[in-house]
């Protein structure tokens, strides 16, 4: 009995039956003829996971960079660096305490910065030489427990330096050796300016991870820096009279009043994202003298803008990897559709649809993107989870440095997974495999199962 069309509906498969995915396992199998078929595919399998792998692992360094440079700059320097208005920097304790109050700010420090040339054992260097006392330094973990060598108790009386240990190589100088650093504004003679001369053991010796710090960089008590930098000013007290010409140094001391000045003071906030709105809020923060208040982002606003974007193109040049394995699975699909004409002739005679045709290679096609996905994925996490030792293995085994420290700032590979930009990844290549499928499957649904079956 022939059925009716209201029948008709009734006997059709549904969507995605077993025979569906039993006849798209059988494609995805090898045989012996159609060996080159599967090589194929197993290739564009191969692509799309190296393709996953590779954006994971690139995005997952600069990640790494990114982070690690910003909390290397920012362990030192403040989320604001605030120089002073109008007049001497005389009450920068005073203007740390009100900083500190404000909400948003995490803690203050006050220093004394200078440039300066300094010698060690045959070789110089120019280096930037910062002034802060023990309370402020151990505000600042990552330089009070960078210490590799010596260390910064009873800094305050210890009238040493603390240098890094690329500059301690470079001058060639251990911990309790003499540096000796210049400064060209020294005394003033009638002569001209004479350079002033001074030498100071070294007591501490750092390892931050980033060059530029372990190379440039130079702390020394706040005292002997403000005297070294000639910080202090010297004022008669209220109600001295004219001294004797003929008083002696003692009676001239007891005369005068030391004030010791700030070069600067840094402002380290809870969310270093929140420069702006934070801005405002010091700026009219009550027992505040007026500031000149310069953010991180203003003071690195190039170098972070460069990582950004080598960021976006870097993802847009990998991200042609995985196309290029989505073009691969079309031409896969389609030279299957070609070997199998005869298979789809006798499926639609024995009453498939053109729908389940079309779902049997899409199915046949998405599984090489999805199996090449999820293998690039895990191999992506494995070699990001271990950047820095296979970076360290290459090196060791091919005897030449990767990524050296000098050109990249930081001494070792760093790398941090984001799971939002992974997701966005394995999504990508997910959907690229999808939309591959389309076109070839749709072209195995129009064949006209007469004229496929006519010459076989």
């Amino acid at each position: 009995m022939t059925p009716t069309t209201q029948d008709a509906p009734a006997n059709r498969t549904r969507p995605f039956a077993r025979f569906e995915w039993m006849i798209a396992g059988r494609y995805l199998r090898a045989r012996r003829k159609e060996a080159f078929i599967s090589v194929i595919a197993s290739l564009t399998m191969v692509g799309v996971a190296i393709g996953v792998a590779t954006l994971i692992v690139v995005m997952s360094v600069m990640n790494g960079f990114r982070g690690e440079l910003l909390d290397k700059i920012l362990g030192l320097n403040g989320h604001f660096t605030a120089y002073p208005i109008e007049s001497q920097f005389t009450d920068y304790k005073e203007t740390v305490t009100a900083l500190e109050q404000v909400d948003g700010v995490s803690f203050a420090v006050y220093f004394v910065e200078g440039q300066v040339l300094a010698s060690g054992k045959g070789n110089s260097t120019g280096v930037t030489v910062r002034g802060m006392d023990e309370e402020n330094l151990r505000k600042l973990t990552l330089l009070y427990n960078g210490a590799e060598q010596g260390g910064f108790d009873q800094w305050d009386d210890s009238r040493g330096i603390a240098i890094g240990y690329r500059l301690a190589q470079n001058l060639g100088v251990g911990i309790g050796d003499q540096v000796q650093i210049i400064n060209p504004e020294g005394t003033m003679t009638p002569f001209g300016s004479t350079p002033q001369i001074r030498s100071y053991p070294v007591n501490a010796i750092f390892n931050l991870g980033m060059v530029e710090f372990d190379s440039f960089f130079m702390y020394m008590p706040l005292e002997p820096a403000q005297d070294y930098f000639r910080m202090v000013d010297e004022v008669l007290k209220p109600g001295m009279g004219p001294l004797d010409p003929l008083a002696t140094d003692a009676e001239i001391d007891a005369a005068y009043e030391r004030i010791p000045r700030a070069s600067a003071v840094e402002i380290f906030l809870h969310d270093p994202d929140a420069v702006g709105v934070m801005r405002q809020r010091l700026q009219s923060a009550p027992g505040v003298r007026p500031l000149i208040l310069t953010s991180w982002q203003e003071r690195n606003q190039t170098f972070f803008s460069a990582l950004q974007v080598e960021r976006v193109v870097m993802f847009t040049i990998l991200s042609m990897i995985i196309l290029v394995a989505a073009f691969n699975i079309i031409a896969s699909l389609i030279m299957l559709v070609k070997d199998k004409s005869a298979d789809i002739a006798v499926l639609r005679t024995m009453g498939a649809t053109r729908g389940s045709i079309m779902r049997i290679f899409s199915i046949t096609g998405t599984a090489i993107g999805v199996i090449g996905t999820l293998c690039g994925f895990v191999l992506g996490l494995i070699v990001a989870s271990n950047a820095e030792n296979l970076r360290a293995s290459i090196s060791n085994f091919l005897g030449v440095t990767l990524f050296p420290p000098e050109v990249f700032f930081l001494s070792s590979l760093p790398s941090r997974v984001d799971p939002v930009e992974v997701t966005v990844v394995v999504c990508m290549a997910l959907g690229l495999s999808f939309l591959a499928t389309l076109y070839p499957a749709w072209r195995a649904a129009q064949y006209d199962p007469v004229e496929a079956l006519r010459y076989e």
